[in-house]
């Protein structure tokens, strides 16, 4: 039995942020407070009309263009999101029909935090 390797890698950033000094404007609140409690100092944030599909997309093709595959390659797309575009169809369909991955089965993972360990998980069982 073959052992599972990563062998591609993508991303996809916003470029919207949104810091503490901006959220200080809005609430009452300071940046040092949100830092101590939280550790977060700036969040990205997608553009209005981006969906979770839209970005898995773009770090799907980047995935595929690093890993010397094509779209037909691919048999399986899982997603670990807690936010999904909608419950059905899910946003690895989704990401399946942008990629036109047409040989991949696809769904999602509803996991928040620990999505990433369990679709790793998953995918090395396949």
């Amino acid at each position: 039995m073959l052992k599972p390797v990563v062998i591609g890698t993508g991303i996809y950033l916003p470029e919207k942020s949104l810091t503490n000094a901006d959220i200080e404007t809005m609430v009452e609140t300071s940046d040092e407070w949100i830092l101590t409690r939280t550790g977060i100092s700036r969040r990205l944030m997608a553009e209005n009309g981006m969906c979770t599909s839209d970005m898995g997309a773009e770090a799907g093709k980047k995935a595929l263009e690093d890993a010397g595959l094509h779209p037909e390659d691919l048999d399986l797309i899982m997603v670990g999101t807690m936010t999904p575009d909608s419950l059905f169809p899910s946003s690895a369909c989704t990401i399946q029909q942008s990629l036109k991955a047409k040989n991949a089965a696809a769904y999602d993972i509803s996991a928040a935090c620990s999505g990433f360990l369990f679709v790793l998980s998953i995918a090395e069982q396949y």
